[in-house]
């Protein structure tokens, strides 16, 4: 099972603000011709970074904005506000495992805390990223590829 691809439009959008922002109205139309999803999508990614106070987002075609510096924002706030799991655990275990078995009758006393430990482990590491870090990369990426558009 893969985590929700919310956050990864999430973090495109960020990329998109931070990139065109200064020049561009950065609104849904404009962010779905980016990530290629329906600007339905985009609008409730939208509303749901909005209420976790990391995009500004202005009323008919105003566009979006980042609420703060890029350097205040982890990568794990963005996981955390588009609710890329549910009940905010990672992993969904099997409902009802079979208690005439003695691995299904002791299954979430074998996984529980490893799974939890697991979770721990990729939020510290989402916590450790910013989008500071996203920022620098976007215009290493961007200024290779014009690089290599003169050659």
């Amino acid at each position: 099972m893969q985590i929700s691809s919310r956050f990864t439009l999430a973090v495109h959008i960020f990329a998109c603000i931070d990139t065109f922002g200064k020049d561009y109205k950065v609104t849904s139309d404009f962010l779905a011709g980016s990530t290629n999803v329906n600007p339905v999508i985009i609008r409730k990614i939208l509303g749901q970074l909005k209420g976790a106070g990391l995009i500004s987002v202005a009323r008919g075609t105003g566009g979006a904005t980042v609420a703060k510096p890029l350097s205040e924002i982890t990568f794990l706030d963005v996981y955390r506000a588009v609710g890329c799991v549910e009940n905010g655990e990672l992993f969904h275990f099997h409902e009802n495992p079979s208690t005439d078995c003695p691995v299904g009758r002791n299954i979430h006393c074998i996984l529980d805390d490893k799974l939890l430990r697991v979770q721990a482990a990729m939020e510290k590491e989402l916590a450790s990223m910013t989008l500071e870090d996203l920022r620098l990369d976007t215009e290493k990426y961007l200024k290779k590829e014009m690089t290599d558009k003169r050659k």
